[in-house]
């Protein structure tokens, strides 16, 4: 398993995470016994970062994963999870913050994470459910610091959805080590231009200002939430079709686009358009460790496979963008 340097952390996590998410669900739903499988098989490959959250299944996941870490016991893995804050909570924003992670620590049954990630959209003036640039900075970073100088986190991390004019003002501010974004094969801006008229939202090459504020990446939705599978199925344990973040307006939308994707297995550059979308998001340096959704143990191995394989090659990142041409001008 190739390990990368993750920003200035000083970690070497490797490039396949283990994802315990509720889109896939396997961490939720599943069978504990496979559960417990499946990690141990994914330790033994060379996996060595754990990504949950809270809202996983209220819980559910973080319990699943604390109950099979304490079993295995492995040594030198990182585990990163997540505090969402709800509207109500943003006048308490540190005694929210500092409860949230308690309740993450019991379940997880640690006394500390490697990675905390605020779960929150970050907009430019806040609203609703997002926070603000200001109420991130000046609220949330000093509530996260203060639990590091307790020895409960390592490693401040926030998940880049929201305004992209936001997002760039946070990573800019060099407070966070870890940010969660969203890059696959239906939208790359955070790592090169859009055409014009392309149908998703422009983190306007996010990339560049992770790698110069030297935050690790750990990328997300790089299944588009399944769609780069090319297919609506879903496995039982699996949660609902997501909303999409990042690329277009409706699941069946990006699973359209993702089908459209297909020369690209019929030219021999993957086996699968799961295979292809895996690579790609291997493709560019600033990444740093990828989560894949899973529902089954036969899809773990078969991300661990695709992850073998290596990136992309130059030769089938031409053609992608080839083909992504034709989605220019249409609505999102």
């Amino acid at each position: 398993m190739q390990l990368r340097v993750f920003g200035r952390t000083g970690l070497e996590l490797s490039v396949l995470g283990f994802g315990c998410g509720a889109v896939g669900g396997f961490m939720v739903r599943g069978d504990p016994a496979e559960q417990e499988r499946t990690i141990a098989r994914a330790i033994d490959a060379g996996v060595n970062y754990f990504d949950t959250a809270v809202q996983y299944g209220n819980g559910e996941s973080e319990k699943n994963l604390g109950r099979v870490l304490q079993r295995l016991k492995p040594a030198n893995i990182a585990v990163g999870t997540k505090v969402r804050l709800p509207a109500s909570e943003f006048g308490r924003i540190a005694d929210a913050v500092t409860m949230s992670l308690e309740g993450s620590l019991a379940r997880l049954q640690l006394d500390r994470v490697d990675i905390f990630h605020l779960h929150n959209a970050i907009t430019v003036t806040g609203g609703g459910p997002a926070l603000s640039v200001r109420q991130v900075l000046d609220d949330v970073v000093p509530a996260f610091e203060r639990l590091r100088q307790q020895g409960k986190i390592r490693f401040l991390g926030m998940t880049a959805v929201g305004d992209s004019a936001a997002l760039h003002q946070v990573i800019d501010a060099r407070v966070f080590d870890s940010g969660q974004i969203v890059y696959n094969m239906l939208n790359p801006s955070a790592a090169e231009a859009l055409p014009a008229n392309y149908p998703a939202q422009d983190y306007e090459r996010l990339f560049d200002h992770t790698s110069a504020a030297g935050v690790g990446v750990v990328g997300i939705r790089v299944l588009a939430g399944g769609a780069l599978s090319g297919t609506t199925e879903r496995h039982p344990i699996a949660g609902p079709a997501p909303a999409p973040i990042g690329s277009a307006m409706s699941y069946d939308a990006d699973v359209e686009r993702a089908r459209r994707l297909i020369p690209l297995v019929r030219e021999g550059f993957a086996a699968s358009l799961t295979e292809a979308a895996t690579r790609f998001s291997l493709s560019h340096p600033a990444m740093g460790t990828i989560l894949v959704g899973l529902a089954t143990p036969q899809q773990f191995e078969e991300a661990l496979a695709a992850v073998q394989k290596g990136p992309l090659p130059q030769a089938a990142l031409e053609r992608l963008s080839e083909l992504r041409q034709a989605f220019s001008g249409e609505p999102r």
